[in-house]
């Protein structure tokens, strides 16, 4: 499948999921989270923030444990630029966020976090295949966010769903991800 093909079919799933259904697979992907990735060496760890109406995985429950677990991480979050780049901020608490025009949680204000200085980031997306690509929702933000951080910075996708087989149009502005978490596992790349 192309990467539109997979938008509109991976859109749809999650669109199709029930809350209760929806809220099990965020929880689930939390547990698997904090089981499998060793936070161990992460001073700074970037992650989106969630469009509830897309029903993207609930990443509130990781901020929160990262908070309550792991007070010595500096958890960064992203804010869209108007020339289709991101810039992040410390996190420094929900009353710091707020919905921009297309109902996307950013940071209004903060510190701005230095993108050599994140270690790790978790990052969104709509579907992933077994070599680690990802599909997004189009605009390039996260695949151009990448490939500015350091090369031992860790590429963490959430996905509600398993991986495809393959995307049939990547090239060579797509990003790969270092590892995957499913509400079932990790996977490695």
């Amino acid at each position: 499948m192309t990467k539109q093909q997979i938008r509109n079919h991976y859109l749809n799933l999650r669109q199709g999921l029930t809350d209760t259904e929806f809220n099990k697979l965020s929880l689930d992907l939390c547990t698997i989270f904090f089981s499998t990735i060793d936070l161990s060496t992460a001073k700074t760890l970037h992650i989106f923030l969630p469009i509830i109406s897309k029903k993207e995985p609930n990443t509130w429950l990781i901020i929160e444990r990262l908070k309550k677990e792991f007070s010595e991480i500096r958890i960064s979050v992203p804010k869209m630029k108007v020339d289709n780049t991101l810039i992040n901020f410390y996190f420094e608490g929900r009353d710091q966020i707020k919905d921009n025009k297309w109902s996307i949680p950013e940071p209004q204000f903060g510190e701005i976090t230095p993108t050599n200085k994140i270690d790790l980031v978790v990052v969104p997306l709509l579907a992933f295949d077994v070599k680690g690509n990802r599909v997004g929702y189009g605009k390039g933000f996260y695949d151009r966010f990448l490939k500015e951080c350091r090369n031992d910075c860790k590429r963490v996708g959430l996905s509600l769903f398993d991986p495809i087989e393959k995307i049939a149009d990547i090239d060579t502005n797509d990003a790969r991800l270092t590892s995957c978490i499913t509400p079932q596992k990790k996977y490695a790349f």
